[in-house]
């Protein structure tokens, strides 16, 4: 289960859209200094906004890192399956032929 998110998501939201459309822009510390947020989490928010928005090429999107979660999820789920299989395999093989050297 993932860890709890130290700032709620409407915060998060609204930090974003503020800098978004600030116009010039704001510089980050000073903006996150004012909203109660740590630097680096509001400039991780808007990096991870402009990937999402496709202004990035550099990052992946929200949804390909939700993607990539479940796939490594899976991946290792079949890792798991695979390895029961081939010992559970080499057990019913050495019961079915005795004979078979250990």
């Amino acid at each position: 289960m993932p860890a709890p998110r130290k700032y709620p998501l409407e915060l998060r939201e609204r930090a974003v859209r503020m800098y978004r459309t600030a116009e010039p822009k704001p510089v980050i510390r000073r903006m996150a200094e004012e909203l109660g947020v740590h630097h680096e989490a509001l400039r991780g928010w808007i990096r991870q906004a402009e990937a999402d928005a496709g202004e990035r090429d550099d990052l992946l999107t929200s949804d390909e890192r939700a993607e990539l979660a479940a796939l490594r999820k899976e991946n290792t789920q079949l890792k798991r399956s695979n390895e029961i299989l081939r010992t559970a395999s080499a057990f019913f093989a050495a019961q079915l032929d005795p004979t078979r050297p250990r």
